[in-house]
């Protein structure tokens, strides 16, 4: 037998009603209905929270919890804060309202109501809750950076990120603050928001878009820091290392005395004994001034003046141009971190190796991938054709610590070619891994010397016509930037250039080659529709090189 339904705080009794509402009649049997909260919406919150909610987010203050839960794009969070509202403060006819419906005045009346509640029953959480009614529910609109409610749930965000503990996970950190940041962006950003007057779109769904744009510089600033850190412990070991390995006699190479003003590094050190060892003895003499000499560092020029020439010569490389050089800001010397440069066959990826180095001053040591295996890493000085490793050598003929190696098409060099085994073995991919790695380069084993040798100094430069292919611990260890071709919008850029590097092949300054003059520019415009530039060199070349043939006619 059922229950009869139970009076409620007014005498009325109360019926269930249509799904939503509950029925109430009067002594007159007048009746009306009052909207209840479905006990559906409660269970499906509660149970929400209680077994799909990550570990990690429940820690976190409720309004943070809610802003994950946007950016995952969850659409039970309506749900969950229903029950969290139904636990603490039962029976208001708002939240039945708000549980059905998604008008953003009605969820607006609920976080008033609630904010008063909060005060009146002496219950804080509700004021929370009440902040993220608002972040789920407020809408895009002209006016919203004089909205209360926007400025009320952006001083809550930015005191909550203020004392946001330090344990918690630093992706997720990272997360809610692009969110935060985003969220107090919105009003002064909307014009990058394309789609910022549709009906229908909250303002949090904007929030991490924007808040992304400004991660950029961050970022940035975050690896600077790393490397920084990288540097500083690795020449903290290499202290260590020094002091306890087998020293030279320093007191018989006056040439490891550092010279007053200037950048040093000694590269390879051994110690007497060593320096006798009847296998070494013919070959160490061809590096009297590497072993055991304090070699200077390249201090890099003008960076304003490299920047110049480079853009000049290579207008449609501007992007690669500014990443590359910024790691050079504030540095003392010439130090880049490994770059892979990829593109279609003719885009200059090589020559803009060569030049990036004769502007900074280093030498260059060029590699041709495709003909090179793990010789490249040195030979033991056990066999006839002993020799260092091949960024030893750079630094040998270099006679300075911060050469320049341009691997030329890299991606070659990972098939059967000289020396290499059929199960891959002796590849010059396996070789580079520990030459790229900051922590390892700095005590290179040269199997020739059999010591350690300081690698860390030297700037990688590698080329390819395509990464597909390339192991992914190389790609790691480089930052992958690609060229794309130039177009024919770039031609009148390029063509000073290509004639300025056509004259210091030809050993002349620039100055002494004519400008191209009309007609012939509009022979090589008709020629050239963008695309290789060293198809547009040869072009420039016939020019010059019918110059030169009616020249010596006249």
């Amino acid at each position: 037998m059922s229950k009869p339904p139970k009076p409620n705080k007014t005498g009325n009794t109360a019926k269930p009603g249509p799904k939503g509402t509950t029925s109430v009649s009067g002594g007159g049997g007048d009746a009306f209905d009052l909207p209840f909260v479905d006990e559906d919406v409660i269970l499906t919150g509660a149970s929400a929270d209680a077994t799909d909610l990550d570990d990690k987010l429940k820690d976190l203050p409720r309004i943070f919890r809610v802003a994950c839960l946007i950016v995952q794009g969850r659409v039970d969070i309506q749900d969950r804060l229903v029950a969290d509202i139904e636990t603490l403060r039962p029976g208001l006819l708002v939240t039945a309202a708000f549980a059905t419906s998604d008008d953003p005045a009605t969820a607006m009346a609920l976080a008033k109501e609630l904010d008063r509640h909060a005060v009146a029953d002496d219950t804080p959480e509700l004021r929370h809750i009440a902040d993220c009614v608002r972040l789920l529910s407020l809408p895009m609109q002209n006016d919203l950076a004089n909205s209360e409610d926007y400025r009320r749930v952006t001083r809550t965000l930015m005191n909550a990120l203020a004392g946001l503990p330090e344990g918690v996970n630093s992706k997720l950190a990272a997360d809610i603050e692009t969110f935060c940041v985003g969220w107090a962006m919105i009003p002064a950003l909307k014009h990058r928001l394309p789609r910022y007057h549709r009906p229908g779109l909250v303002a949090a769904s904007h929030a991490s878009f924007l808040g992304d744009l400004t991660a950029g510089r961050r970022v940035g600033a975050a690896e600077e820091a790393v490397w920084a850190k990288i540097e500083e412990r690795t020449a903290r070991q290499t202290a260590r290392a020094e002091e306890s390995d087998s020293q030279p006699n320093l007191a018989t190479h006056g040439s490891m005395a550092p010279v007053s003003g200037q950048h040093q590094r000694v590269v390879a050190q051994l110690s007497e004994k060593e320096m006798k060892n009847t296998r070494l003895k013919d070959l160490v003499h061809q590096f009297e001034g590497v072993i055991n000499t304090a070699l200077p560092l390249i201090v890099p020029p003008p960076l304003d003046e490299v920047r110049k020439t480079l853009v000049f010569e290579f207008p449609y490389a501007e992007n690669i141009i500014d990443t590359v050089l910024a790691d050079l800001i504030g540095r003392p010397t010439v130090l880049i971190r490994p770059i892979l440069i990829w593109g279609e066959p003719g885009g200059g990826k090589s020559l803009f190796g060569r030049r990036l180095a004769e502007c900074l001053g280093v030498s260059c040591w060029r590699t041709d991938a495709s003909r090179s295996d793990a010789t490249f890493a040195g030979t033991d000085r056990r066999w006839s054709s002993a020799e260092p490793c091949h960024p030893l050598l750079a630094i040998a003929r270099a006679r300075h610590a911060n050469p320049m190696v341009l691997l030329d098409e890299l991606e070659k060099a990972g098939g059967m070619g000289r020396g290499t085994r059929a199960d891959g073995v002796g590849r010059l991919w396996d070789c580079l891994l520990g030459m790229l790695e900051p922590e390892t380069s700095i005590r290179y084993p040269d199997p020739f010397f059999q010591s350690n040798v300081d690698l860390s100094q030297i700037v990688y430069l590698a080329t390819a016509n395509s990464v597909t292919g390339l192991p992914r611990p190389l790609l790691d260890r480089f930052r992958v930037f690609k060229l794309a071709l130039p177009s024919r919008d770039h031609l009148n850029a390029l063509l000073p250039a290509v004639v300025a590097d056509l004259a210091r092949d030809r050993g002349l300054d620039a100055r002494w080659i004519a400008p191209l003059d009309g007609d012939e520019h509009a022979a090589i415009a008709s020629a050239w529709n963008g695309g290789s530039v060293r198809n547009l060199r040869r072009l420039v070349e016939v020019i010059l090189r019918d110059r030169d043939t009616k020249a010596i006619r006249n």
